[in-house]
């Protein structure tokens, strides 16, 4: 077989292959033992009618054909294999000789990954949020320990925004009352606004005893319905002081220092988690930008069904269907398709630009680096490098593997590069966030 590949229209390229009439009557023959597994005629055997006699009965236009159909997807894929063309669509065959006998030609042209070049991407500059904890982040958790241990205390006063009152709420449309909008004794917290607004206006200088009256939009169906409320009691939230009391109470530690530096610790971990991500996140959005052209639909649409399937995949594991999950979270399928489309196209953005970088700067995968990729792939799955292997190379994926390693390289390549500030401009120790990194390098996940 011989082939040769050249540009074609568009981001395409036309595969000419060639296979010599001999080789093609191997296919041939293959195809009439199929057919002959198919065929009754008297005196054979399923599958044992001999291919004199099949041709005899049925001429060999029909097994040519056969395997046409079957030697031809193969022909191609071994033709781009050995051109290393990057196809991302399905090809448009033309056979244009051998359909009744000789040698067997066929044309495929084919949309490819294309070749984008990016310029920039060695100084990139990226903001996020810094990793330390501070006073304001210690505080706050302590004011939200506060909160959790607070107690009420029943005051002679009008409620207030941060008040507990103790009402009896009727919500009813023509005189009867509503499910989830009527209850006796509910302890509302006054300003939280998980009613309707004007039940938190109405409460905000209420005294026991009031009755408050008021209308205001189902927060359902947004139909109106007439409240009725009876104020029965006001509580105050009493905090606990700031103590080493407190401390032991609200943690595991004995003194409120300790608590501070416990906090401070725990913030910080979190927060340099969040920072990684950010790091890794960021730059994946501005190496993507640095894509002028858009990309071609089919790598989006490609992209967009690998991340439907895997959703599906992880919601089948749990017994949801995927209809119902959108339903459950209140996502339009329009909508939820749309979002798909657009971070689709992200991700394909950003694996273009980073495909550019190693291109540019020479970065490529050996033999130890596969082969440790293969061992990853093996320990996770619970199966032997040489199986991961062997699957890998009998589906063709190798090529694709060695790509990904590829990417992620080209991503690290550019995060030691990149220059990362606070939204102060502050500058931000870009090794301390890559040091013992833990955070998912695959870049379309981050994307």
């Amino acid at each position: 077989m011989e082939s040769t590949v050249e540009p074609a229209e568009g981001n395409k390229v036309k595969v000419s292959v060639e296979v010599p009439a001999d080789d093609f009557e191997r296919e041939v023959d293959a195809a009439f033992k199929r057919m002959a597994k198919e065929v009754r005629l008297p005196g054979f055997r399923p599958g044992k009618v001999p291919r004199k006699v099949l041709e005899a009965r049925l001429g060999t236009e029909a097994a040519r054909n056969d395997a046409l159909q079957h030697a031809l997807p193969d022909y191609y894929a071994k033709a781009i294999a050995d051109h290393e063309v990057d196809a991302i669509a399905p090809p448009e065959i033309d056979i244009t000789a051998g359909q009744e006998d000789g040698d067997v030609t066929f044309d495929a042209v084919v949309e490819v990954r294309p070749e984008v070049e990016v310029g920039g991407y060695s100084s990139l500059r990226v903001v996020i949020d810094g990793p330390d904890a501070t006073d304001e982040d210690v505080d706050e958790r302590i004011e939200h320990l506060r909160e959790q241990f607070s107690t009420l205390e029943t005051v002679d006063r009008p409620a207030a925004e941060g008040d507990t009152a103790t009402i009896d709420i009727t919500g009813s449309r023509d005189d009867e009352p509503l499910d989830g909008l009527t209850a006796e004794d509910y302890q509302y917290r006054v300003g939280a606004g998980n009613v309707v607004p004007e039940l938190d206006e109405s409460l905000a200088g209420a005294k026991v005893g009031d009755i408050l009256t008021f209308s205001s939009e189902h927060p359902g169906d947004g139909e109106p319905v007439d409240f009725r409320v009876l104020v029965k009691e006001v509580q105050a939230t009493v905090l606990p002081d700031l103590d080493d009391d407190f401390a032991s109470q609200a943690s595991e530690v004995d003194t409120l220092d300790e608590l501070r530096a416990d906090l401070t610790r725990r913030i910080a971990e979190v927060k340099l988690q969040q920072a990684r991500m950010a790091l890794r996140e960021g730059t994946g959005d501005a190496l993507g930008e640095l894509v002028e052209d858009d990309p071609p639909e089919a790598l989006v649409e490609g992209e967009m069904q690998t991340r439907l399937q895997d959703l599906a995949l992880r919601l089948q594991a749990q017994g949801i269907d995927l209809g119902d999950y959108l339903r459950a979270t209140g996502q339009d399928p329009d909508a939820f398709r749309e979002d798909l489309r657009t971070a689709a196209a992200k991700a394909v953005r950003v694996d273009l630009a980073l495909r550019a970088v190693a291109t540019a700067e020479g970065i490529e995968v050996d033999d130890e680096e596969l082969d440790a990729e293969i061992a990853s792939v093996a320990e996770r799955v619970g199966q032997t490098p040489r199986k991961v292997r062997e699957q890998f190379e009998h589906n063709g994926q190798i090529p694709l593997v060695r790509s990904d390693v590829r990417t992620r390289k080209a991503m690290e390549w550019v995060l030691e590069r990149v220059e990362v500030v606070d939204p102060d401009g502050g500058p931000i120790d870009r090794d301390a966030l890559l040091a013992d990194d833990d955070a998912d390098t695959d870049p379309e996940q981050d994307s």
